[in-house]
Formats: structure tokens, sequence, C-alpha cells
């Protein structure tokens, strides 16, 4: 199969969330995340909530005003979701969880290569439907994170799941660099990332876009050094820009204002 590393990346993902909550007293279901509003037990039906969606189930109807932190339909969506199952018991939330997954495995290991191929919606507009899988991993990992983190127990984690997380994250700093920090021409900017998925990514701007180089004759406008962790954690929001710029582990060297707008415009997940 194709993407069978995909299907064995949220293998991985799901599996870990299931041993990491399962033996949780009730009241751990509770405990709150860095996702705003949210509990364990809300991380879980979201995550739930979107493979059962994708399996045919409706949306539940959500009744009342969304909260502040629902800005968009995939979010409504999202929502709907967790509050639909906010009254189960966790570890009723938890088994529906195992359930759609292993629904879910069991769909994507069958799929054929056209299949995967197949263009259609996704929450980032129409993708190929490996794209999209990417990014159940790519969401589902973070937020096995922000499970450990909520119970205090992080762990390091060297999957396949991180390298989908930190190869996604980096291929959309071009974007960062060039349409979100509108950067001159001539502008270089140097990320070294420090751990297992450690490297060094070096953008040029010209002509208004920025686009990965091998290497460069010039000094860096730019150069941040800084550990993977702290790296995909302010892509994925979870850390303020002020906190991953003033981390021991991280080094700045070079434009400050840069630095700053580089910390802010790294948020890359929604």
């Amino acid at each position: 199969m194709a993407y069978e590393w995909i299907v064995d990346a949220l293998d991985e993902t799901w599996s870990a969330i299931d041993r990491l909550v399962r033996p949780l007293p009730s009241e751990g279901y509770d405990a709150p995340t860095a996702c705003p509003g949210w509990s364990v037990r809300d991380v879980i039906s979201h995550l739930l909530g979107f493979e059962v969606m994708l399996q045919g189930a409706p949306v539940p109807q959500f009744d009342g005003p969304w909260p502040e932190y629902v800005r968009n339909p995939i979010g409504e969506i999202n929502e709907a979701f967790v509050a639909a199952h906010r009254s189960e018991p966790g570890i009723e939330v938890l088994n529906k969880f195992r359930d759609a997954t292993v629904r879910s495995l069991a769909t994507l290991r069958a799929l054929n290569d056209a299949g995967w191929e197949k263009v259609g919606w996704s929450p980032e507009g129409e993708r190929p439907y490996h794209r999209f899988q990417e990014t159940r991993v790519l969401d589902s990992w973070i937020h096995l994170q922000d499970i450990r983190d909520a119970l205090l127990q992080p762990a390091d984690d060297h999957g396949a799941g991180e390298e989908i997380v930190v190869n996604r994250f980096e291929a959309a700093l071009p974007y960062v660099v060039g349409k979100k920090m509108h950067s001159a021409d001539g502008t270089l900017v140097q990320l070294n990332l420090i751990g297992r998925l450690g490297r060094t990514v070096m953008l040029g701007v010209r002509e208004g876009r920025a686009e990965a180089l091998s290497v460069s004759k010039n000094a860096p406008t730019l150069e941040i050094t800084t550990p993977v962790a702290l790296f995909w954690r302010r892509a994925a929001g979870r850390i303020l820009a002020d906190a991953f710029l003033s981390a021991s582990a991280t080094d700045v060297r070079g434009d400050r204002a840069m630095a700053q707008s580089f910390a802010e415009n790294l948020r890359i997940m929604i």
C-alpha cells in the first residue's frame, strides 16, 4: 500500500492516546488542556467526532451561542461533537474513540491507490485523500501531546507522528517568511532545529516569495537556533511567541524585530 506509513502513524498515535488515558480515574478526564475550553474528555470527543463524521455520522445539533474560541465552520463542527459527549463518563467516550479508530484503520488499510489519490473535501479545502489523512496524523499527534501535558505526563515521542508534524511545519516555513511576514527581497532566514529530527532550514526571499535554499554565501538576516520540541509547539500554537523566543534553549542572532515577527507568524495550526 502506497501510504501505509500514514496508517501506521495514525495507529501508533491513537493507540498511544488509549494507553495513556485508559488507566485514569474518572476525574482525570476533566483535566484542562491547552486547548481553550477543552478538557481531556473534550479532546478525545473532538477526535472521536471527526472519525465518526468521516464514517457518515451527522454533526450533532448545537444549542446556544458558540464559545468565543469557535471562529470558523470547522470549529463549529468540532465544538458540536465535543458538547454532545460532555456529559458522558470519560471511559465511555474513550471506548467510543477506540471503536471508531479501529473502524477507520480497517477502512484505510483496505483503500486502493486510486482512493488515496482521490481529491475531495478536507479542512484545508480540496485535497488528495492522502493529504487529508496526513493532516489527521498532525491533529491527532498534537492532541496526544495536549493530553500528556494536561496529565503532567510529558514524554519523548519519536515515532512516525512526530516526523509528519515536523515535516509539515517545515514545509510551511516559506509561507511564513514570505507571505505572512512580508519579508523584503534579499532577506535570508536560517532556522537551526536541535534534536533527533534536527535540521537546518535556510529560506531566501526573492520577488516577494520565500524559498528553501541549500546554501548561501550571505550571512543570515535572522538566525534562530531552537529545539525541535519548541519549534512544533510554537507552530501548533501551544506556546506564545514570547515564550518561544525567551526560552533558555532558543538562541536568536540578527534582526530582533524580524525575530519577533517570525515567532508571531510561526503559528500555523488554526
